[in-house]
């Protein structure tokens, strides 16, 4: 099947919607995701709209999709851009301009055909494409108990740096990776 990586529009709120509740629902979604099915499924729509609005424009965080022929989002992955100097979404300060990828998810019939590459591909090229600010890597963290993701990672080029975050409630760690700009 062939699938569209395309940004997320403001109008497609209600899909945003539901793929993001399906992603919390999988079962990897207590060591993937910082959020639960209950708490998401509990936000209002005026929640989901503005989250819409802002993954669908500007240049400090885009949401991408993959959509087949018949309308249907199969996974996702968000580019949020921390600014060299800002905060970053943990409250520590940005040394370098960067991309971080957060909220990867596909869904688990499309799982090993090649989606996520495609997902990151696009999420990427945007990233790398932006001027201002000029991102000079890419990071992500996954928890040290999904050896599934950090797989993935590495495979499309995510090395560790040995930074750690207790990121969960579970007490365990999530490991920081990065690639470099190419």
């Amino acid at each position: 099947m062939q699938h569209v990586i395309r940004p997320v529009r403001a109008d497609e709120w209600r899909k945003l919607k539901e793929l993001r509740l399906a992603a919390l629902a999988d079962p990897a979604a207590p060591v993937a995701f910082m959020d639960t099915w209950q708490n998401a499924s509990a936000q209002p729509d005026s929640f989901w709209q503005e989250r819409a609005e802002r993954a669908s424009q500007g240049n400090s965080v885009r949401q991408f999709v993959a959509e087949g022929p018949d309308g249907e989002w199969a996974g996702t992955v968000a580019v949020l851009v921390e600014a060299e100097g800002a905060d970053d979404i943990f409250g520590a300060r940005v040394d370098t301009a960067q991309a971080h990828l957060v909220g990867v998810f596909v869904r688990q019939e499309f799982r090993g055909t090649g989606l996520t590459e495609l997902l990151f591909a696009g999420a990427l090229e945007w990233a790398w494409s932006l001027e201002e600010p000029r991102l000079h890597r890419a990071r992500l963290f996954v928890h040290e108990d999904n050896p599934r993701a950090q797989a993935f990672y590495r495979k499309a080029g995510f090395v560790a740096t040995g930074v750690t975050a207790l990121l969960s409630e579970d007490g365990r760690h999530d490991l920081e990776m990065e690639i470099g700009r190419p």
